[in-house]
């Protein structure tokens, strides 16, 4: 029983230092995650602003722009998946994969074929584990995204997005006929939910709050033309969709993360009372074990002693 006693003595020491990591992590996530939801909250205001301005130009110049012309016959999409770089944030990644599996099959069940864009680490393993060829990935920024960051990816998806009319560019990426986008939208900090959302051809939202019957959209006078108009904002408008995706997700991460840290730190503290009850259990059948051998030794030499009288 001693040897059992020790065991149980140096796992509770070692799931009570588990404890206290896991304790830090989900102190260190719980004062992240107010920084990133108001940096969400900071770059709310310019993207329904960008939106309601796009959303003009669109309702009000009748202009064809490539970035908001809906091919007649797509054959092949670009998707971004939004994932972190690091794990212990329960089933955050996960969630957010499965839901790219989803949108895959039905992107294929069309006849499209899939071209995926990655950024975090767990994404990029994940598809390299399965042998699953990737276009491009982005890592190292998925707790605090930069808008340099988004503008990067923008700018390489707006690149890949060509219509079928257009020549060719050496070097550039495989055309694609629309850009989806998967990340994890931030709710609560109980509720984070995996979304997709198609980028191009653009769909023009008016944000997610709707506005009142007599908020109508502003009034612009286009210079130098419409045209010219679109070829500026519409880059800008993807770059600042992509850029709020990183931001949403960001905060889902550290709030996933939170919630997993706080589940681990309370199965440490259960663990612990178990293994305590165990060793109790231990130490108190060792000490019966031993009292019952003095106790049998006592009335072996009373008994030796009462034959030999």
């Amino acid at each position: 029983m001693a040897v059992s006693l020790r065991e149980y003595r140096a796992r509770i020491k070692s799931v009570e230092s588990t404890k206290k990591i896991t304790r830090a992590m989900e102190l260190i996530a719980a004062s992240r995650i107010v920084k990133a939801q108001q940096r969400a909250q900071a770059a709310a205001p310019y993207a329904r602003e960008l939106t309601r301005a796009v959303s003009a130009v669109a309702t009000f110049s009748n202009v064809d722009h490539p970035l908001t012309t809906e091919p007649e016959d797509p054959k092949r999409a670009a998707l971004l998946v939004v994932t972190s770089d690091r794990g212990l944030a329960g089933a955050y990644s996960s969630n957010v994969l499965k839901e790219a599996e989803r949108l895959v099959e039905k992107l294929r069940s069309e006849g499209k074929d899939v071209d995926i864009y990655l950024t975090g680490r767990k994404g990029e393993a994940y598809f390299r584990f399965r042998q699953r060829k990737v276009k491009q990935a982005w890592t190292g920024f998925s707790d605090q995204p930069t808008y340099d960051v988004a503008r990067d990816i923008g700018d390489t998806l707006i690149s890949a997005f060509r219509n079928s009319e257009e020549e060719p560019v050496e070097d550039a990426p495989d055309p694609v006929d629309e850009v989806h986008v998967v990340y994890t939208r931030f709710r609560s900090m109980l509720l984070q939910e995996p979304t997709a959302v198609r980028l191009l051809p653009l769909e023009v939202v008016e944000g997610e709050e709707k506005p009142a019957e007599e908020d109508l959209l502003p009034l612009y006078e286009f210079e130098p033309s419409p045209s010219d108009v679109l070829d500026s904002l519409l880059p800008r408008y993807v770059q600042s969709r992509i850029f709020f995706a990183l931001l949403q997700a960001a905060a889902s991460e550290l709030a996933a993360r939170q919630k997993a840290m706080k589940s681990a730190t309370d199965n440490a503290e259960e663990l612990i009372k178990k293994y305590k009850r165990i060793a109790n259990q231990a130490r108190q059948a060792g000490i019966t074990q031993e009292i019952s051998e003095i106790v049998g030794g006592v009335n072996a030499l009373a008994d030796a002693t009462a034959g030999s009288e």
